[in-house]
C-alpha cells in the first residue's frame, strides 16, 4: 500500500509541477523568454517542486486557518455570547456539513482518474493509502489552530485536542455511509454533485449553526463531548468497513469518467456555454434601436442576451428587498436586535466590499460578450480597430455599470435606512457615506472586470482561459475582498477611503484600457 501512495503522489506532483511550469510560461515578458522545451529544464522543475510543496503545505495549514477563523471566530462579535460555547456550537455543526460536503474519497479527482483509469492501479489499494493520507492532513491540519483559537476561547486544552479528531471521525462516518449505501443502490456517489435533499439537510444544518446563538441556543462542552464519543464509535465502525471494503474499482468506475473528472472544463467549454446561452438569447426580429454606430450595435446585444445580463440581477434585488424588509420589522420590534445591528453598521462597512464582489456580475458578463459577440467579431479585422475596440467598450462600460447599480442602490439605500431605525447615528454623514460607498464598490468592480477582460483577453477560441495573468488578478481581487471580511473600521473613515480609492482606480484603469486595449484586446492562441 505504501508503494502505492507514493507512486500516486509523484503522478500528482509531476502533473501540479507541470501545470506550475505552465502557468509561468503564460506570464507576459516571462513567456518570451522561456524556450518550449522548460519542461525538461532542472532549475524550473525545482522551482516547480518548491512551489508544489508550498501549495501542499498550504492545503494542510492555511486553509484550516482560514476556515476557523472567518466562519467561527470572526462571528463571536456578532453574538456576544460565551465564547466557549459559540466556538464548540459552530465547530460542530460545521464539522458535519464538512463531513458531507467533503468526503475526499468520493471527488472525482484528475490525480485518481489517471491513476486508476489510465495506469490502471490498484483501486484499493491507492484509496486506502490516500485516504490515511487525507485523513493525516484534517488531522495535522486543524490541530495548530483548534489549540490556538480554542484557547483563546477558553475551551480547556484537552477538548481543543479531541476537536480535530471529531473532524476526522465524521468525515470516516459519513464515508462509510455512501460505501454502505453503494451495496445496495451500486450508485456511487459524486460528492460533488450532491441531491437536493442533501443540499436541504446542508442549509438546515448551517441555519443551525448560525441562527440558533441569535435565539441565545447553543452546545456546551458536555453536549459537544457526547456528540465526540458518538463520533468516536461511528468512527470505529466505519474505519472497519471503510477496510474491509471490496468494490473500490467499481465505484470509480463510475464516478472516474471524463464528464466527472473534467466537469469544470466541461461546464466552461465552448459548446456547453453554446448550449446554455443559446437558450436564454432572444432572437426577435423586430429588434431594433434609434442609436447609431457602436452605441447600434452594442444595444441591439443587450436587447438580444437581456436574460442572461439581467436574470441573475432581478433575483439579486427581490433577495435584498426580502431581507431588509425582515431585518426592517426584527428592529423595530426588538430593540436589543436593533441596537446590535446599528453597532455592526458602524463598524462592518469593510464586510460589503466581499458582498459587492459576490453580487457584482462582471466576469459573468464578460463571458457572454466574447463568446456571444467577441468571439465571432474579432476574427474581422475592422473590429480590432482601435477606434472600434474603444467604441464598443465605452457602450459596454455604460451597460455594465448601469445592471451593477440595480443591486448596489438597494444595498446601499437599505444600509442607510437600517441604520436610521436602528438608532441612527450622531454623525449625520455616515448615512450618505453608507450608501455612496457601496455605490462606488459596484462601480468599481463593474470597472475593473471590463477592463481587466479588454487588457488581459483571456480566452481562446475554444472559450478556454489561457492567462495565468487573468487568472492572477482574479485571485488576488478575491483575496483581498475576503481578508477584509471581519475587518472592524469607522464607517465613515472606511468609507471615505473607499470611494477615494475606487475613483482613482477606475480613472488609472480607464487610462490603461484606452491606452492598451487596441493591443490586447484579441483571441489567445
Amino acid at each position: 500500500m505504501l508503494d502505492a501512495f507514493i507512486t500516486s503522489f509523484k503522478l500528482k506532483n509531476t502533473y501540479r509541477v507541470n501545470s506550475i511550469i505552465y502557468s509561468i510560461k503564460q506570464l507576459p515578458l516571462i513567456k518570451r523568454i522561456l524556450p518550449e522545451s522548460l519542461y525538461k529544464n532542472k532549475v524550473l522543475k525545482i522551482i516547480g517542486n518548491i512551489i508544489s510543496i508550498i501549495m501542499e503545505l498550504c492545503s494542510i495549514f492555511l486553509g484550516k486557518f482560514l476556515y476557523i477563523f472567518f466562519c467561527i471566530f470572526a462571528f463571536f462579535p456578532v453574538y456576544k455570547l460565551n465564547t466557549t460555547y459559540i466556538f464548540l456550537h459552530l465547530f460542530l455543526f460545521l464539522s458535519i456539513v464538512g463531513g458531507i460536503m467533503n468526503t475526499y474519497m468520493f471527488n472525482p479527482t484528475k490525480d485518481k482518474y489517471y491513476a486508476m483509469i489510465i495506469m490502471n492501479m490498484d483501486a484499493k489499494k491507492f484509496t486506502l493509502s490516500n485516504y490515511i493520507y487525507a485523513m493525516l492532513k484534517t488531522f495535522i491540519g486543524f490541530m495548530p489552530f483548534t489549540v490556538i483559537f480554542g484557547l483563546m476561547s477558553n475551551i480547556p486544552l484537552w477538548i481543543c485536542l479531541i476537536m480535530p479528531i471529531f473532524v476526522v471521525m465524521i468525515k470516516m462516518t459519513f464515508s462509510a455511509y455512501i460505501l454502505i449505501d453503494f451495496n445496495k443502490t451500486k450508485i456511487a456517489k459524486n460528492e460533488n454533485l450532491l441531491n437536493k435533499l442533501t443540499w436541504v439537510v446542508i442549509t438546515t444544518l448551517l441555519l443551525c449553526a448560525y441562527g440558533l446563538p441569535y435565539i441565545k441556543i447553543t452546545i456546551n462542552p458536555t453536549i459537544f463531548i457526547i456528540y465526540f464519543i458518538i463520533s468516536l464509535i461511528t468512527g470505529a465502525i466505519s474505519c472497519q468497513v471503510i477496510s474491509s471494503f471490496g468494490k473500490y474499482k467499481q465505484i470509480y468506475k463510475q464516478l472516474l469518467t471524463t464528464e466527472n473528472v473534467y466537469a469544470v472544463e466541461n461546464a466552461k467549454s465552448n459548446q456547453k456555454i453554446r448550449e446554455n446561452v443559446s437558450k436564454q438569447i432572444k432572437l426577435d426580429k423586430n429588434f431594433t434601436s434609434n442609436k447609431h454606430g457602436f452605441a447600434y450595435f452594442h444595444e441591439l446585444f443587450v436587447k438580444r442576451h437581456s436574460q442572461i445580463l439581467t436574470k441573475a440581477i432581478k433575483k439579486q434585488s427581490l433577495v435584498i428587498i426580502a431581507i431588509f424588509i425582515v431585518l426592517s420589522i426584527v428592529c423595530l420590534q426588538n430593540n436589543e436586535v436593533a441596537k446590535t445591528i446599528n453597532s455592526l453598521l458602524l463598524v462592518y462597512l469593510p464586510y460589503f466590499v466581499f458582498v459587492m464582489y459576490i453580487l457584482n456580475r462582471g466576469t459573468t458578463l464578460t463571458q457572454a460578450m466574447f463568446m456571444n459577440c467577441d468571439h465571432s467579431m474579432l476574427t474581422y479585422r475592422i473590429y480590432r480597430t482601435p477606434k472600434v475596440i474603444l467604441g464598443v467598450f465605452k457602450e459596454r462600460l455604460k451597460t455594465l455599470i448601469l445592471i451593477n447599480l440595480v443591486p448596489a442602490i438597494l444595498l446601499g439605500g437599505g444600509l442607510a435606512f437600517l441604520l436610521y431605525i436602528s438608532g441612527g447615528t450622531t454623525e449625520q454623514l455616515n448615512y450618505l457615506i453608507l450608501f455612496v460607498s457601496i455605490i462606488a464598490m459596484s462601480i468599481f468592480f463593474s470597472v475593473h472586470y471590463l477592463v481587466m477582460y479588454y487588457l488581459l483577453q483571456p480566452y481562446n477560441v475554444n472559450t478556454e482561459i489561457k492567462s495565468s495573468t487573468y487568472q492572477i488578478v482574479q485571485g488576488l481581487t478575491y483575496f483581498v475582498c475576503y481578508f477584509l471580511i471581519g475587518k472592524k473600521l469607522p464607517t465613515f473613515h472606511f468609507g471615505l477611503v473607499m470611494i477615494i480609492f475606487c475613483v482613482i482606480y477606475s480613472l488609472i484603469s480607464l487610462i490603461l484600457a484606452y491606452k492598451y486595449a487596441p493591443k490586447t484586446f484579441k483571441i489567445r492562441v
